[in-house]
């Protein structure tokens, strides 16, 4: 999976098509298969069965941050069909408007990086990569919380001011009762 401004690159299944051999040279319709050449369109069957699967399990748990839908890599068997051997699904990993926004987003980020049953090393970098945006979201989340307690509040314009600014009372003229 390639996230857009967090990754690059393709899958672990290019790897797995480049061990087995599967140069792609490609063979008239009208040939027969040897056994081996037949060994290895059944494994590019699987791998592109699988790539597809990868993918779209991506695009089903990343719906609304899916920027563009799945494209692939293809290597052609020696049947001279063309098998999908890698994939990517671009997602919008830009944070939200509010804190609160932002964890939102980076939590349904990590969902799609992770939904295939076998993330990629590359779909694991994005999910701890949204795992960082959503600590960063609630870090800020909990400052503003502590500032509103202090009688700090945000004066619209992205500033804290003081909440109230009347001068304090001296000690002891003020009794805070607690049921």
């Amino acid at each position: 999976m390639n996230v857009s401004g967090v990754s690059a690159g393709g899958s672990a299944y290019a790897s797995v098509a480049s061990r087995s051999g599967q140069g792609g040279a490609a063979s008239g319709a009208a040939k027969t298969l040897t056994p081996e050449e037949q060994q290895q369109v059944a494994e590019l069957k699987k791998i592109d069965r699988q790539v597809r699967q990868h993918e779209m399990a991506h695009m089903a748990a990343g719906a609304g941050m899916v920027t563009s839908g799945a494209s692939y890599s293809y290597r052609k068997g020696p049947d001279g069909v063309n098998y999908a051997v890698a994939g990517e699904v671009r997602i919008d990993t830009s944070p939200g408007r509010t804190p609160e926004e932002t964890v939102s987003r980076a939590q349904r980020i990590r969902g799609a990086a992770l939904a295939p049953s076998d993330p990629s090393p590359q779909d694991r970098a994005v999910a701890a990569a949204a795992t960082q945006m959503e600590v960063s979201a609630r870090m800020e989340m909990a400052q503003q919380r502590s500032a509103e307690m202090r009688g700090e509040t945000d004066d619209g314009r992205g500033r804290l001011a003081a909440y109230d600014s009347r001068p304090r009372s001296a000690a002891g003229t003020t009794v805070n009762t607690w049921a």
